[in-house]
């Protein structure tokens, strides 16, 4: 920037020289400026425009085009309190009748309140010993198709009976406030109940102590009634073969899926056990081939202790060493024995891991000669693949049967004696809903049926006798609001292109630089850009050119029938020429819609004609919106270097002009500058000559004795 002096010695107001110098450059920097801005602006109104086209494009026509749109169907219900229905494409029109016998269910247990022995509070961590529980029991969770046997006794804690019952598929909860358990179905209808029934007195006293055992009533039907029932009619007394008899399929089932199972756990330690040795044959190998052998754990740990204490004593010297040559000496003792630790910590952590897969293989001999007890285990080479199978012993048969048979003994006495198990807790049974639909009867485990394109959520039971009508017809209301709501959708846009075609010049309008809104107030800075606004897109070539593709589109004629059909024949017309509003000519009304004020009392010729003759209304909107949504993909494709695919309007060159605009100002601000710099310069040189002459004056009149 050149040194700017302010007529120090001309006297002259050079500051404002320049700038009127300047003036008509900067005028034309300013021009360039507004230029971009009103650029800018007619970019955000061609952006809107767009966006409102686009959804007319999407919302309405991409979907009017096919005659799926118009397949609507509603249903209608006497009791609506009792029932919702959602009515599918596929549903056929008609009068059915409905009852609503019964409402699903889903199983659900309020337990009892739980009472420790002492009178204290009983939390998550209460043993059942502190319910005053010491022997041992079993107790089996049935819920669907699963059933689970658990064991209990003394050191069972309530934490352990909640993971118990939720292993078994159930939602269960201990609520500490109320001391009770909820247990619930994780799902409604009677195949998703639930039972929890004692096989001993042991799981008895449990189930009481837990607050978990109802008072069984037999005429309720329920889970747990049905599972004591059942199993009591495979006992018979006094003989335990013929009780095994008659649930030898039971047992059998048992015995195989306990076998599976060992068997799976059986493979599961093999693949461990053998993954352990490799790794310990590894390590082995690793210090073979170095030559040295592995100490213990425990003489690493002294090993490292002993380096670790020898270099916390060299630095404690390394402190306290002054002279230079003897603590570089110690610097590099130090970096030895840290090397040193180092590798007894590596060799110390293999240590570690060799004892622990020495562990983990000596737990997999154990587990499997456990195993071995209940399964005898064959294996057998095919292909290379070792491949296992499992047969179970006589002691797994024997466990087996043993459950099964105290199971059903204590199953009888219950039976015999409902009072012997009777307890505190509150149970619902699960159900299954149940409807008629004319006549015939319908069951699911939820209270939702779907039923030939019907779909009917139950929502209360129906009275003795009631019948609901349901009637399912075709939804003209649903057509004639699709037809309505695309009209209003393109008389809104059709509108506004008009308005904006048409709109008042605002020549000699340009906007404001800032200097100029300075000089104004808001609402008059605000107004005049509104009138500039208003007038970008005024005989637009562009924007002519869509709207009277559009409004030549929704003109055009269809063969519908052997017939050519427009707008007009469905009631559907402009108000003409001169009855329309400003820039409204080319809207399009519903005669005898109640919404317009200018057709309301018209006879409704398109809701009569949807009513009465629907597929010809349909033919002839899925061609019009097919044709429209065509002309529309085709003004919106993409041009290279000119619009990107879905716009209307030459975005890609607006913004490319725009960007021009922007490179423009910056090349003009700084001629702008060099040339405000250049004047500065000779003004300056000027002051600066004018200062020597008036020196050397003063010299020579000082010379003369002036």
């Amino acid at each position: 920037m050149a040194l700017r002096l302010s007529g120090l010695m001309s006297g002259m107001d050079t500051e404002s020289i320049i700038q009127q110098l300047v003036e008509a450059k900067k005028t034309k920097v300013d021009k360039t400026k507004k230029a971009q801005t009103k650029l800018g602006w007619k970019q955000d109104a061609w952006k809107s425009l767009n966006t409102k086209l686009k959804n007319l494009q999407t919302k309405y026509l991409s979907s009017m085009r096919f005659t799926s749109a118009y397949s609507k169907k509603v249903t209608k219900v006497s009791n609506p309190n009792a029932v919702s229905v959602l009515t599918g494409e596929d549903a056929m029109n008609g009068v059915q009748s409905l009852e609503i016998k019964r409402l699903a269910k889903t199983g659900y247990l309020t337990g009892d309140v739980v009472k420790a022995a002492d009178g204290g509070k009983v939390t998550a961590l209460t043993k059942l010993s502190d319910l005053g529980i010491s022997g041992s029991g079993s107790i089996n969770i049935a819920t669907g198709n699963t059933s689970v046997d658990i064991q209990v006794d003394g050191n069972t804690t309530v934490s352990d009976v909640l993971t118990q019952l939720k292993s078994a598929g159930l939602n269960a909860n201990f609520d500490e406030t109320n001391q009770r358990f909820f247990v619930l179905s994780k799902e409604s209808g009677a195949a998703s109940d639930f039972s929890i029934t004692a096989m001993d007195q042991g799981g008895l006293g449990a189930l009481k102590a837990l607050g978990l055992q109802e008072s069984l009533d037999p005429d309720k039907g329920g889970a747990t009634w049905k599972e004591y029932e059942t199993y009591s009619k495979y006992y018979v007394a006094g003989d335990r073969a013929a009780t095994l008899a008659n649930m030898q399929g039971m047992i059998d089932k048992e015995v195989q899926s306990r076998t599976d199972s060992y068997l799976a756990k059986y493979k599961d330690l093999v693949a461990s056990k053998a993954d352990a040795q490799k790794k310990t044959d590894e390590i082995n190998k690793k210090y073979a081939d170095a030559g040295k052998t592995l100490k213990t754990v425990d003489e690493y740990k002294a090993d490292l202790e002993a380096k670790e204490k020898e270099i916390a004593e060299k630095e404690e010297a390394l402190k306290a060493e002054t002279d230079p040559d003897k603590k570089r000496a110690l610097e590099e003792e130090l970096v030895n024995l840290k090397k040193e630790a180092n590798e007894i910590s590596l060799e110390k952590h293999d240590a570690e891991m060799l004892k622990s897969y020495g562990e983990s293989i000596a737990k997999a001999d154990a587990d499997m000669a456990d195993i071995k007890q209940y399964v005898d285990i064959t294996e057998n080479v095919v292909d290379g693949e070792t491949v296992y199978s499992a047969a179970a012993t006589a002691k797994l048969t024997g466990q087996v049967e043993d459950r099964f048979y105290d199971k059903a003994k204590f199953a009888a006495d219950v039976v015999a004696d409902p009072s012997l198990v009777s307890g505190g807790a509150t149970k619902v049974n699960g159900q299954d809903a149940e409807i008629y639909l004319n006549g015939a009867k319908f069951t699911s485990n939820t209270n939702t049926f779907a039923i030939n394109g019907l779909t009917f959520t139950a929502l209360n039971e129906t009275k003795d006798g009631e019948q609901i009508t349901v009637t399912t017809e075709q939804d003209t209301d649903g057509i004639y609001d699709m037809v309505k709501n695309f009209l209003k959708e393109y008389n809104a846009i059709i509108n506004e292109m008009d308005k904006l075609y048409n709109a008042d010049s605002a020549k000699g309008y340009e906007p404001l630089t800032t200097e100029e809104k300075s000089a104004l107030s808001e609402s008059e800075v605000k107004e005049y850009e509104k009138k500039i606004k208003d007038a970008l897109l005024r005989r637009d070539e562009n924007l002519s050119s869509v709207s009277s593709t559009l409004k030549l589109a929704m003109s055009s004629g269809f063969e519908v029938g052997g017939k050519t059909m427009y707008l007009h024949d469905f009631g559907i017309e402009t108000l003409g020429y001169f009855e329309a509003a400003d820039n409204e000519k080319y809207a399009y009304h519903i005669a005898g819609d109640p919404d317009d004020a200018n057709t309301a009392g018209n006879p409704d010729k398109l809701k009569s004609m949807i009513a009465n003759d629907p597929d010809t209304v349909i033919s002839f909107f899925t061609k019009l919106s097919q044709n429209l949504y065509d002309e529309m993909s085709e003004m919106s494709k993409s041009v290279n270097g000119y619009r990107s695919y879905g716009s209307f309007f030459d975005d890609k060159k607006m913004k490319a002009d725009y960007d021009d605009y922007t490179s423009k100002i910056k090349d003009q601000e700084r001629k702008l500058n060099d040339y405000e710099d250049k004047w500065y310069k000779k003004f300056a040189a000027m002051e600066t000559a004018l200062a020597k002459m008036q020196s050397s004056a003063s010299a020579v009149t000082s010379l003369l004795g002036g």
